[in-house]
């Protein structure tokens, strides 16, 4: 999977290149390019703020489907809320999740289950 690869890269605030740093939502932009899926991915958001309909709107916009009450399966990409009005956006792994962690300044892979709870769930199905 496209996104285990970028474990270990650097954490970098709107960073969307793996060599100089990424942050969750360039995280997501670097995986999905490299699995030959590139999307244009905003850059202009802050790290706490109300973004979840913005959130929703791309991705349903860009080939996913909203997955309610089912399995994560590894490409899932996750929505959870590690803090009030703070988002963080994780793409799925069997065996846990990969996302950008701003406190160890690094991508890394965290087992399931997952420490924040779960605010959005999407799938990818295609153009």
């Amino acid at each position: 999977m496209a996104a285990v690869a970028l474990v270990g890269c650097p954490f970098k605030l709107h960073g969307r290149r793996a060599d100089a740093g990424v942050d969750c939502v360039g995280l997501a932009a670097v995986a999905l390019a490299n699995a030959g899926r590139p999307v244009d991915i905003p850059d202009d958001y802050a790290m706490r703020g109300d973004y979840m309909g913005r959130i929703s709107a791309f991705f349903d916009g860009s080939g996913f489907t909203r997955i309610d009450n089912a399995r994560t399966e590894a490409g899932d990409f996750l929505i959870c809320s590690p803090a009030p009005r703070q988002l963080h956006l994780l793409i799925a792994d069997r065996t846990g999740a990969v996302h950008a962690h701003a406190g160890l300044r690094r991508v890394v892979l965290t087992p399931f289950p997952l420490p924040w709870p779960v605010a959005g769930h999407w799938r990818f199905i295609g153009d």
